[in-house]
């Protein structure tokens, strides 16, 4: 069987990475291109941690773990804020909120 090099996860990092933009860009469903985020975010930490292998390094697997801190406090408050804004819109379509231009 062969062995996994940093390309791989870098390859993965990569197409993950794509995904989550095209999600981004693409869906308009609020929830949805929160979740993108959080999968490109994890694209990258999957990057810090096949960079960190290669390097023989702990550095990227402890800033992966502090970004994985973060991104669970951001996901409470960011899922608190899109809940706040569906119940005064009565949607989570990005392109029906025009409460945020007011």
């Amino acid at each position: 069987m062969a062995e996994l090099t940093t390309n791989h996860f870098l390859f993965l990092s990569a197409a993950l990475f794509v995904i989550g933009l095209m999600g981004v860009l693409i869906r308009r469903n609020l929830i949805i291109m929160f979740m993108c985020v959080e999968l490109m975010m994890n694209a990258v930490n999957l990057s810090l941690v096949a960079f960190a292998r290669e390097t023989g390094t702990m550095f990227g697997e402890g800033f992966a773990l502090f970004t994985i801190a973060v991104a669970a406090a951001e996901a409470a408050v960011g899922l608190a804020i899109i809940l706040a804004l569906s119940r005064r819109a009565h949607t989570v379509d990005a392109d029906e909120f025009s409460i945020l231009r007011d």
